[in-house]
């Protein structure tokens, strides 16, 4: 657990492999977190070559612009989600990239940290914005939200199946006063399960945290969203790779690029194609890579990890 272990991106070989990196090529890093898979980027470009790095967190930003310095003449830092894709590469003023790469995964730091109250395994202020000029907080999620609503986001983002049972006692609990703190909320979680729930490995209130979480950040809006802006803005043979963290993500992921690769959208039963819709990639990858078995023993966090590429046609 030191740090080594959180400074380890994941699938970093894969990721640099699959981009395919010229040196002189312009190059997309959507979820800078700490910098390492930037880093390998950057050592790979020339002074021609242009990296830019893209994240919603302020601290991530500048904690990896020191890592990175020394390629500082050829990264362009840029705050934002990356759903807006088409307006930061505007910003920057890029027309096209040669390679993009997205780890959707949530930072080590942000995790790590007790303060960004995305843990559950220690008591802070409920909030869990990757970005904090965001103003929806999961004090708000949980505490206003309505039940019903809170029960979707358990059950559909958290894939929480006592999701119904926890929507309740939250509701319960916050008639009498709010919940303020993450530990507060674990507790409530704890309550509302069965005791055969609270036996299994994982962390009684995982699944609900996720679910919380991905509501707070939009998340799987913003993967649809990136995709879609993200193949228009590849250069014929620019590479796009994307790593997620769990099934809702990577089914996002797998169908996107699968439409995109397919092109048509004509209903099978007609004769001749009406769409003119034609394929935008190739995918690279049929099946997702997957992390080995030393890497896994290296940084468990990766275990779950998928990372699916494909090329612009």
């Amino acid at each position: 657990m030191g740090e080594t272990y959180l400074h380890r991106p994941v699938l970093l070989h894969e990721c640099i492999e699959a981009l395919a990196i010229r040196p002189d090529g312009i190059y997309l890093d959507g979820t800078l977190g700490r910098g390492g898979h930037s880093e390998e980027i950057a050592k790979r470009l020339s002074d021609k070559g242009r990296l830019l790095c893209v994240d919603r967190d302020r601290q991530a930003l500048e904690e990896a612009g020191r890592r990175l310095a020394p390629w500082a003449d050829r990264i362009t830092f840029l705050h934002g989600n990356f759903a807006d894709l088409d307006a930061l590469m505007d910003r920057a003023g890029v027309a096209a990239a040669d390679g993009m790469l997205f780890d959707l995964g949530v930072s080590s730091p942000q995790l790590d940290d007790p303060e960004r109250g995305f843990s559950y395994m220690h008591d802070a202020p409920l909030d869990m914005r990757m970005d904090r000029d965001d103003a929806l907080t999961a004090w708000t999620v949980v505490n206003q939200w309505p039940r019903e609503e809170l029960r979707r986001v358990l059950s559909q983002y958290g894939e929480e199946r006592y999701a119904g049972p926890i929507a309740a006692a939250i509701d319960k609990a916050r008639r009498k006063a709010p919940i303020e703190t993450t530990g507060q909320l674990v507790e409530v979680i704890k309550g509302a399960l069965p005791a055969a729930a609270l036996r299994e490995k994982q962390h009684p209130a995982k699944r609900s945290f996720q679910g919380i979480r991905i509501a707070v950040n939009d998340e799987l809006a913003s993967v649809s969203r990136m995709l879609q802006a993200a193949i228009p803005r590849l250069n014929p043979g620019g590479r796009l790779a994307v790593i997620s963290f769990h099934s809702l993500e990577d089914r996002i992921v797998k169908s996107e690029l699968a439409a995109a690769a397919k092109g048509c959208t004509c209903p099978p039963e007609f004769p001749v194609c009406v769409c003119g819709k034609t394929p935008q990639v190739k995918l690279v990858t049929r099946k997702p890579i997957l992390p080995g078995e030393d890497e896994l023993e290296e940084n468990p966090r990766a275990r779950s990890a998928k990372l699916r590429v494909a090329e612009k046609v």
